[in-house]
């Protein structure tokens, strides 16, 4: 492994980013300067880091389908999936620039250790030379971190607290999924109009990167409108009963209740919060109200009616569409019987936008790919016009307000699309408060 660095200014004096077809400077294909893992044989290797163990392991199992599904569309199998609505046109269905793509998987657990020690052997033993997962921020910014120092290029999948594009950014690493602030900008607008400006919200919130992110930005945003914050609890990650965090709303005049729980978590604690009557309750003279600010259809699934009627945030779902969207539904729902999640859908997007960005970069090193992919816009991959932006590798785009469906037609079918909120509405500056404190630092290509 070299210890050569490459900054993203050097590329740019290079040209080696601005397109597939132009021939490859030396310091790309030299030995002397080889970068992490450069793929010398006729496959390249990714890894596939999910929680397959924990409170997020549904999510990680969706993933775990997606990303299979997009290396059989890179290879040429199926029916090619979203890389036939994609806007750029470079992926041939030959693999990564004629290789074949391979990958490993590792169980995060849910924990950041156990994922960094995945990625970590992932890198070293198996030769990965971009690690992709998630279903926790703390695991995400984890792992991002382990990427920087080794010199890969990491595709956060589902990943929410700010931190990951915030103070924790690190150039080796790019965000699909959209964050607590957007998920706080669009649902604010929407709450304000079901439930008014006179409300007193008491908080559930996970205790860890995402949770407090998001009850930061919820909080902040429903106070601007109005609302009083009763108060903040922190609860940990894997609780399982949520009765004793419950009890005591019952206590004071709350008269919303805002679950920033998410997978197992969310379905266990709204549970529990039904089971003690808090839907059924008149507070202040208003109906008590829950709201949950990040959605998936599998927190739907697991928490069955409980959902009917409550308001929340997702980054993309099944039913949408556009022709991206229902490329990738149909293929998922052929080879696995069932519509994708979210989560599945942004791991497919990562994947695709990667081996995307290599052929565009004409190179695996991940210098040339994180300047391929800086500032990249692009359609077609299900959620409207996109924006990777350089600042701070996040992406911009359209933001979907869903709730509970009242009357669902299956058990796939329990959330519905409320409004789609413009990616204008959820966008901020890279230097906004809430994602200050650290700094994108230079490309590591190891």
């Amino acid at each position: 492994m070299s210890t050569s660095n490459f900054t993203r200014r050097g590329l740019l004096k290079t040209g080696a980013v601005t397109g597939a077809g132009l021939a490859l400077p030396t310091i790309f294909t030299s030995g002397a300067m080889a970068f992490t893992n450069e793929p010398t044989g006729g496959s390249v290797t990714l890894g596939f880091n999910v929680p397959q163990s924990g409170a997020y392991a549904d999510e990680g199992a969706d993933e775990l389908r997606a990303y299979e599904l997009a290396v059989e569309h890179l290879n040429g199998g199926g029916d090619g999936g979203m890389m036939n609505t994609f806007s750029s046109k470079v992926l041939e269905g030959n693999g990564i620039m004629g290789k074949k793509v391979e990958f490993v998987t590792g169980d995060t657990q849910t924990k950041s250790d156990a994922a960094r020690a995945s990625a970590k052997s992932m890198i070293e033993k198996d030769g990965a030379v971009m690690i992709t997962g998630g279903s926790s921020s703390g695991v995400a910014i984890a792992v991002q971190g382990l990427c920087q120092e080794a010199g890969v290029i990491f595709m956060a999948g589902l990943t929410h607290s700010n931190d990951t594009t915030g103070k924790d950014k690190k150039a080796n690493g790019f965000r699909h999924f959209f964050n607590a602030y957007m998920s706080a900008a669009a649902l604010a607008p929407v709450l304000k109009n079901l439930y008014g400006t006179d409300r007193k919200a008491y908080h559930l919130t996970a205790d860890y990167s995402w949770g407090w992110t998001q009850e930061e930005s919820i909080a902040a945003a429903t106070e601007a409108m109005g609302w009083e914050t009763v108060n903040k609890v922190r609860t940990p990650l894997g609780a399982g009963d949520f009765s004793s965090y419950i009890t005591p709303i019952l206590q004071t005049d709350a008269d919303v209740l805002v679950l920033n729980h998410y997978g197992g978590d969310m379905v266990n604690s709204l549970t529990n919060a039904v089971q003690f009557g808090l839907r059924d309750k008149m507070v202040n003279g208003k109906n008590f109200e829950i709201v949950v600010p990040l959605y998936s259809r599998l927190m739907a699934r697991g928490a069955g009616a409980n959902v009917k009627g409550i308001h929340g945030s997702t980054n993309w779902h099944w039913s949408l569409q556009d022709e991206g969207s229902k490329a990738f539904v149909k293929s998922f729902g052929t080879k696995y019987g069932f519509p994708p999640s979210q989560a599945a859908h942004t791991v497919y997007c990562q994947t695709m936008l990667y081996a995307d960005a290599v052929a565009r970069a004409g190179s695996f090193n991940p210098c040339a790919v994180g300047e391929a992919l800086e500032d990249f816009q692009f359609d077609g991959l299900g959620n409207g016009p996109t924006l990777y932006r350089a600042g701070d590798h996040q992406c911009f785009k359209d933001v979907l307000v869903v709730r509970g469906k009242e009357n669902p037609t299956s058990e796939f079918d329990l959330l519905e699309v409320v409004e789609v909120t413009p990616a204008a509405q959820v966008t901020y500056d890279v230097d906004h408060p809430m994602f200050a404190g650290g700094a994108l630092g230079e490309c590591n290509a190891g």
